[in-house]
C-alpha cells in the first residue's frame, strides 16, 4: 500500500497551539499513522460533509479529508471533542 501525503491547513495548525503540549505527540503520531492507513479502524465519517472524516485520539478528534486519486490526505481540524463539531466565528 502506499504512502499518503499529509498536509496541514492553516486551521489545524493554530489549533494545535492551543492544546496542553503533553498531548501534542500523541495527536503527531495519530496523524501520521493516517499517512500509512487513512482510514483506520476508528474512523468515522461525518454525515454532515461528503468527504471529511474524523478519529479520536484521546478527548481530541482529528478532522481530514482523504483524496484517493492523488494519495494526498488533508488536516483541517484538530480539537477537543466538545468543540469539533461546532462552527466557529
Amino acid at each position: 500500500m502506499d504512502s499518503y501525503d499529509i498536509q496541514w491547513k492553516r486551521s489545524a495548525e493554530k489549533d494545535l497551539l492551543g492544546i496542553d503540549q503533553k498531548q501534542i505527540p500523541r495527536l503527531i503520531k495519530a496523524i501520521e499513522s493516517l499517512a500509512v492507513n487513512p482510514f483506520p479502524t476508528q474512523y468515522r465519517k461525518l454525515q454532515s460533509t461528503s468527504k471529511l472524516y474524523r478519529i479520536r485520539v484521546g478527548d481530541y478528534r482529528v478532522i481530514y479529508q482523504v483524496d484517493t486519486n492523488k494519495d494526498f490526505l488533508t488536516i483541517y481540524y484538530v480539537r477537543h471533542r466538545r468543540e469539533a463539531y461546532r462552527k466557529r466565528k
